[in-house]
């Protein structure tokens, strides 16, 4: 009996066990068929997603490719709608000038019909005139034929007379005309041999002077306590001194060279002497104005016997010295002025003049510059004025004074303006910054053309001259001279120039029709 509810409760538990068993394991086959089931449905939705935006790259790409494409397209026919336009007004502007052209044809037909209405107007009143003179001729034939033969000998020279003026006139304006051509051949003929039998050299100056050092320690010395001796050197002289990191050298730097060359003196005395100290430099200063007056003096000497001119003014000879410490556009205005007599006697050769006479007049003509820093007004007004002081001829004085002018006083001044003007043309003989060049021709144009009444102004002549036109309405013959003052004053004011510059102010009325 034990045995079968043993059996009978085994079976029970097997039943229950079995059951549990059962259970256990479907729960776990659903729970990984669950898993399963959720990784097979996320791998579908990535793929999916990833079909997606694949499809999506595609249809944009095939967007893009369309909207290329019909970008394309779309440029292709702008440009043929661009061509047609321009094809289009071309075929406007053929037309408007075909009808322009038909329009001018039109009126030089009239033209034309009107000017053989007043031919035939004149053909009507030239019969007319015609048979008025042979009325008239008539009358004369039988006035004639009742002439005697005195009285008809005078009649015929009379008209032969008027004849021969025609006939003579006529050779002169020929024979002017030739000579003209004749002067003119012969003027660069004579201008060529000047430039041939003289070749001078130009050499630019500096403005600063390097003085040599004999050791590094002598810029110390130069310089002095606290810089007294450098501040004293340079109040003396009026020059720069320039001492910097350049071995075994000092700098001087002036743009005027009379003062630069006093320094230079000065300077390379006291280097030699050694002894440097305040005291000392200010009298080895003036034994330096000495020794440069001097070397003025040489110079001058020096430049008349090259030139060849034995007699001339004492008072003259140190100006011409100066000159060598003047500057004219980078050009030494000694060198220059030496050249200039070379020329201008060469050019009197040719002519037949008085070569001496003319040599002297190229040497002094820019003696003004000599002192033009120390008296007002223009070169060759203080040229002229001084040599009036030292009683110079006056052709010499008027050459030098009218040598820039459009008519010199006489055939040397001519001679001067053209020596200079070779002098000066030649090339690498005188410089000047464009940039500056070109600002001072816009500035004179400008102070022009402020004034009132001014209708153009032109700057010619490479800035030398202003030439203004005013208006006739606005500014009366009277007012023409004061405006050309007041131009002068205020160009003097604005602009530093070299030289003179002419200012020229033209008042025209003009009287303008239409034919119509």
């Amino acid at each position: 009996m034990n045995l079968v509810y043993i059996g009978v409760i085994a079976l029970i538990l097997g039943v229950f066990i079995g059951y549990y068993i059962r259970k256990r394991i479907g729960e776990k086959q659903i729970s990984s068929a669950e898993e399963k089931s959720k990784e097979i449905i996320e791998n579908a939705k990535k793929k999916a997603e990833n079909i997606q935006k694949e499809a999506e790259l595609k249809v944009k790409e095939e967007i893009y490719k369309l909207k290329q494409s019909a970008e394309k397209e779309i440029s292709e026919k702008q440009k043929e709608i661009t061509e047609i336009e321009k094809r289009l007004r071309q075929r406007e502007h053929q037309i408007d000038k075909r009808g322009e052209f038909v329009e001018e044809k039109e009126r030089e037909l009239k033209s034309l019909a009107k000017k053989l209405e007043e031919e035939k107007r004149e053909i009507a009143g030239l019969k007319e005139n015609l048979s008025k003179k042979e009325k008239e001729l008539s009358g004369k034939l039988y006035q004639i034929a009742r002439l005697s033969e005195g009285e008809a000998r005078r009649i015929i020279l009379e008209k032969t007379k008027e004849e021969l003026k025609m006939e003579i006139g006529k050779m002169i304006i020929e024979e002017m005309e030739r000579a003209k051509e004749e002067s003119e051949r012969k003027a660069k003929e004579i201008i060529a041999t000047a430039i041939q039998r003289y070749a001078g050299e130009y050499v630019g100056d500096l403005t600063v002077s390097v003085i040599s050092l004999p050791n590094d320690e002598m810029k110390g010395r130069i310089i002095g306590r606290e810089g007294r001796n450098i501040r004293t050197f340079e109040s003396l002289t009026g020059v720069d001194v320039i001492i910097d990191d350049t071995p075994l050298a000092v700098v001087l730097s002036s743009q005027n060279p009379m003062r630069r060359e006093l320094a230079r003196i000065a300077m390379t005395k006291l280097i030699e002497d050694g002894r440097i100290h305040p005291a000392r430099i200010e009298e080895v200063v003036n034994k330096s104005k000495e020794e440069l007056e001097a070397k003025i003096k040489k110079y001058g000497e020096e430049a008349i016997m090259d030139v060849g001119i034995l007699q001339i003014h004492p008072e003259l000879v140190k100006e011409i010295g100066k000159l060598r410490f003047r500057m004219s556009y980078s050009q030494n205005v000694y060198s220059h002025s030496i050249e200039v007599a070379h020329i201008a006697g060469i050019i009197a050769a040719e002519l037949g003049l008085d070569q001496k006479f003319a040599k002297k007049a190229g040497l002094l003509h820019d003696i003004g510059k000599a002192v033009d820093h120390e008296v007002e007004g223009t070169h060759a007004e203080i040229g002229a004025e001084l040599l009036k002081r030292v009683g110079e001829s006056e052709d010499l004085i008027e050459a030098v004074r009218t040598h820039h002018d459009d008519k010199p006083a006489n055939i040397y001044g001519v001679i001067i303006q053209a020596a200079d003007a070779l002098s000066a043309a030649r090339p690498g003989s005188r410089k000047e910054m464009y940039e500056a060049y070109i600002k001072r021709v816009s500035q004179l144009e400008e102070i022009a053309n402020s004034f009132t009444g001014v209708d153009k102004a032109y700057a010619i002549q490479a800035g030398r001259e202003l030439r203004i036109f005013v208006n006739a309405d606005k500014v009366r013959d009277e007012e023409a001279s004061f405006l050309a003052r007041e131009i002068v004053k205020k160009v003097g004011e604005e602009i530093k120039y070299p030289g003179q510059i002419k200012v020229v102010v033209v008042r025209e009325f003009r009287a303008v029709e239409y034919a119509k």
